[in-house]
Order: C-alpha cells, then sequence, then structure tokens
C-alpha cells in the first residue's frame, strides 16, 4: 500500500478529487485494473492528467482509495440502517438489507474488490479487516448482553460476512435485481436459528466468549 496524500483542503479540491475516484471505480469496474490506464480514468472524470497527480500517485494509489472507500461505505450504510432494532437478529437483518441495496447503487463493488486480490493483497486484507472491527465488537457487545449464543466473535463475523457476500453475489449482483423476498427471509431464518441463544448446544451461562 502506498502512503496517502493529505486530503484537499478546499471544496473544489475535493469535488475534483471525488469525481476522479468515481471514475476510477467505474472504469475498474468495466475494464479491469491492468487494462485500465490513467489517461482512461481523466477522459472519464473529464479532468486533466496533472490534475489527477495532484491527488494521486499513481493507477494503484486510486486503485487503493476505491477500495477504501468501499469499505467506508459498508460501514457507513450498514451502521445507519441499524437504527433502534428490537435485538441484534433485527440488526442483523437491516444491517444485510442496507447492504444488498448497497451492491444495486454500486454494481462494480464486487468486480472491484476481487480484482484487489491480486492488486494489492495488503489492501485486500485491510478491505475485510477494516469491515470486521466494528461488526466483531457490536456482535461481542451481544454475546455478552445475552442477545445471542456465546460463540468465537470473529469467526461468527466470518460466516455472517461470507452468507452476505455469496448471496449478494447469487442474486443482487448477478441478477442486478433486489434480493427475492423467500431468499432473503430464509437467509435471516439460517441466520437467526444459528445465533440464537437458546440453540441446542449453547447457553451464555455456560460456554465462555473468546478473546
Amino acid at each position: 500500500m502506498t502512503a496517502k496524500r493529505a486530503a484537499p483542503v478546499t471544496e473544489r479540491g475535493r469535488q475534483s478529487r471525488q469525481r476522479i475516484a468515481e471514475a476510477a471505480e467505474r472504469i475498474f469496474g468495466e475494464k479491469g485494473y491492468f487494462r485500465t490506464s490513467i489517461s482512461d480514468i481523466t477522459r472519464e472524470a473529464g479532468t486533466a492528467l496533472g490534475t489527477f497527480y495532484v491527488y494521486f500517485d499513481s493507477k494503484h494509489d486510486v486503485f487503493v482509495e476505491v477500495l477504501q472507500g468501499f469499505a467506508r461505505l459498508i460501514r457507513q450504510t450498514t451502521r445507519a440502517a441499524l437504527g433502534t432494532g428490537h435485538d441484534r437478529i433485527e440488526e442483523e437483518e437491516r444491517g444485510f438489507a442496507a447492504f444488498f441495496a448497497l451492491i444495486d447503487s454500486h454494481p462494480y463493488l464486487y468486480r472491484i474488490v476481487r480484482q484487489a486480490e491480486f492488486v494489492d493483497p495488503e489492501a485486500f486484507r485491510s478491505y475485510y479487516a477494516g469491515i470486521v472491527r466494528g461488526y466483531e465488537a457490536r456482535l461481542r457487545a451481544a454475546m455478552v448482553s445475552g442477545e445471542v449464543r456465546a460463540l468465537h466473535p470473529e469467526a461468527l463475523v466470518y460466516c455472517l460476512l461470507g452468507i452476505g457476500d455469496l448471496i449478494g453475489m447469487r442474486w443482487a449482483y448477478w441478477t442486478g435485481k433486489p434480493i427475492p423476498p423467500d431468499v432473503f427471509d430464509s437467509m435471516m431464518q439460517f441466520i437467526r436459528f444459528g445465533m440464537d441463544r437458546r440453540g441446542t448446544g449453547s447457553t451464555n451461562g455456560e460456554k465462555e466468549i473468546p478473546t
């Protein structure tokens, strides 16, 4: 990962940088990282080549910015959707619904995240780590309060991320349509059964939450 430049201090600068990042998202999604040139990005953004280098050092630099932007957007969107859910399971349902809606508005998210494993493995791992940290903390708190089963918090986060990732890919990403209600309901029933503190074989009073 490359060193990050200081954020623009003017609104015009912020808009220019954002315009370049949004253009890069579209071009990386359409052509792929290795077939994309900086000229492709600036042409899509409607900016001069020199303007690109005011904000980014390289094509790799803007790719990492797009990837990190996705991670921030996922965190912000899912947290905002939690609202005042009655329990952790309801919050999971709201979070998944928000994530699937996000796929509709960012159709290149899957393509870019998958490219990251080959473009910059460290940035790829960081993308998931940024999502996992807050998610794990919230699940751990729900386990402590007895809302959900006492399981390994980090393992549970990755299980849930895997469910959301593949369900989103199979329906929202591959079809370009919203998740069918019966698919979403089946997914949530599976999650609810697995996380329910009354589930067979585990109670919060009998199992210590891993550190």
